[in-house]
């Protein structure tokens, strides 16, 4: 983490790069990287259909490629107009080059050239998680056999087995908008050729049309879309000078999908469940970058226990934008668990350096971790607004600061020299003493 701020921008440097700034968000208004990569709901139904009848044919989604090399022209002069020097200009600078690469892609979509310009937006799933020398690879296997092992122990536990209609949730989320953001701000809407069970923007939030959801569903929806994704590109629509703080750009994508998962395990409502499924997706890219074609990958998640519809969501997530056929992938899933430890770790090392003020800086707009310490100058100058709105989580400092101080003390609690396997050690593991045996005189 860095030991201080670099200076405070001066007025024409504000000036020149707020100028640049409006020039990107123009630039990459054509720039929709995963509504372009997805697929429409059709092609799942022609799947299933044959699925269904036996006919193992691999899918056939469309794509329309775009020419954007005016577009990457403009990327690239912006880019070299920034003062690299100024936190502001190697802000820009770096958007910039992120949005290029997605250009690049973008230009690719439906060959196995977007595998190379994913791996650089989002990594590869063999890539060692921060502060540590396990991969997401190695964490999503964790994640899954866990969940194996405590399957059925929690299927007999679990009494969240009600399926809402996505015309319930709808109305349910539409009243938590309407009361969070006011009334007409955002809008939640359901989507019959959605595939993903939901996708948010920032005034519009969208749902599948007719899938069922559980309670953790709705929970995890309202804390993951609306109180991260939609709070932060509103949030970032209210700033004075830096309107791209509203977008998603491919580099922030990380930051944003850590900080919506870390929100869910924050409240308490991420279960091992959903832990199991972002983990089966990164195991799916690898297979996919392996050679695995999207027939392989379907079964994978039908043999891993998701419904058909499911496992076609899941493995259309990791085929978008390239060729089926096995070898190439969309690797973006890969940044969920390697999102929630650099946010998880940021949020501890905030308490632990007294500068728990620095995570309402997060939602301010879409950035990264590095972002918050680098634009430090900016949010004291003003240049950059405080964030409007906070999710309720977030504004309470004292929960906050109490489970994240309970997470550094229980870090250092090692399991691992203790022979957990050997049940008459449990006992004294957790402090408690073998009760001695009684005498039977009297």
């Amino acid at each position: 983490m860095p030991d201080g701020p670099p200076a405070v921008a001066t007025r024409s440097e504000l000036a020149h790069h707020a100028d640049l700034d409006a020039r990107l968000v123009r630039a990459t208004r054509r720039l929709r990287l995963l509504q372009a990569v997805s697929w429409k709901r059709r092609v799942q139904v022609a799947f299933l259909e044959r699925w269904r009848r036996g006919v193992l044919r691999l899918p056939e989604p469309e794509y329309e490629p775009e020419d954007l090399a005016d577009v990457r022209a403009e990327l690239r002069a912006i880019g070299e107009a920034c003062d690299v020097d100024s936190p502001l200009g190697l802000y820009l600078r770096r958007s910039c080059e992120s949005w290029h690469t997605a250009a690049q892609l973008l230009e690719a979509v439906g060959t196995a050239a977007v595998t190379d310009h994913s791996i650089r937006l989002f990594g590869r799933p063999g890539d060692p998680l921060p502060g540590g020398e396990v991969s997401g690879l190695d964490a999503a296997m964790h994640f899954v056999r866990i969940a194996d092992e405590l399957d059925a122990e929690l299927r007999d536990a679990d009494t969240d087995d009600v399926r809402i209609p996505s015309t319930e949730v709808r109305d349910r989320l539409q009243a938590d908008m309407d009361a969070f953001f006011g009334p007409g701000e955002v809008a939640v809407e359901l989507d019959a050729d959605l595939i993903a069970k939901a996708a948010a923007g920032p005034t519009r939030i969208r749902l599948r049309e007719g899938a069922a959801f559980s309670e953790y569903d709705v929970h995890q929806l309202r804390e993951h879309e609306a109180f991260v994704h939609t709070l932060t590109a509103l949030n970032g629509r209210a700033q004075p000078h830096f309107a791209s703080l509203s977008r998603t750009s491919p580099r922030i994508i990380a930051t944003q999908e850590g900080l919506a998962t870390f929100a869910e395990l924050i409240t308490g409502h991420i279960d091992i469940e959903r832990m199991k499924r972002i983990s089966l997706r990164i195991l799916a890219i690898d297979m996919a970058l392996r050679g695995a074609d999207f027939i392989d990958v379907f079964r994978f998640f039908l043999e891993a226990g998701q419904r058909e519809t499911e496992s076609f969501a899941s493995a259309a997530r990791i085929f978008r934008g390239v060729p089926v056929t096995g070898g190439a992938a969309f690797t973006k899933d890969g940044v969920y668990l390697a999102g929630l430890v650099r946010v998880h770790t940021f949020f501890r090392w905030c308490l632990k350096h007294r500068r728990l003020a620095l995570t309402h800086r997060l939602f301010a707009g879409k950035m990264t971790l590095e972002d918050v310490f680098d634009l430090e100058p900016a949010f004291e100058s003003g240049a950059i607004a405080p964030p409007r709105h906070l999710p309720p989580w977030a504004r309470r400092a004292g929960g906050l600061a109490g489970l994240l101080a309970f997470s550094l003390f229980a870090n250092t609690i090692r399991l691992d020299r203790v022979d957990i396997d050997n049940l008459d050690a449990v006992p004294q593991l957790f402090g408690v003493r073998p009760s001695e045996p009684r005498s039977t005189e009297r």
